[in-house]
């Protein structure tokens, strides 16, 4: 598990880093490995990008690799089997770079877990405080990325 900056911090506020890495096995990163440190991560068989803000989907499509988790999936685009989930509002939607940046995702093979049916849009504050993620259809997104013949 990598994670941006951002969710490295919410999470780690929250006591999760460690309850996360117990889960995984794996070390939870969001800052490069140093030289000479060991690669403890396998190989990626498929990204998750959930969830994903609306300025992780814009970089990601623009290919900005300025954290970890972006570099990783910007190297990942187009060769690595990938789901974005974008948890964003209806102002985000609404911006006119967006639409093209998921183009862009699809383009290059992106599986979008987004529209109307799994996520409906909101203005900033009108959902609430919490909503709960859509970890069904973004397990049915994995599972049909890893098994395309199903």
């Amino acid at each position: 598990m990598t994670l941006t900056p951002t969710a490295a911090r919410w999470l780690g506020e929250l006591g999760e880093i460690d309850r996360l890495a117990e889960l995984t096995g794996l070390p939870v990163r969001s800052t490069p490995r140093m030289p000479g440190e060991p690669r403890e991560h396998p190989k990626v068989d498929v990204f998750a990008v959930a969830p994903a803000t609306a300025n992780t989907v814009a970089k990601l499509a623009l290919g900005i690799a300025d954290n970890q988790a972006l570099s990783l999936l910007c190297e990942a685009v187009g060769s690595t089997p990938m789901l974005v989930f974008p948890r964003v509002n209806a102002a985000h939607a609404r911006h006119p770079s967006w639409p093209s940046h998921l183009k862009l995702l699809q383009s290059a093979g992106v599986h979008l877990v987004y529209g109307d049916d799994v996520w409906p849009l909101y203005e900033p504050r009108d959902a609430g405080d919490v909503r709960p993620l859509l970890w069904a259809a973004i397990l049915t997104g994995i599972e049909r990325l890893l098994h395309p013949s199903r």
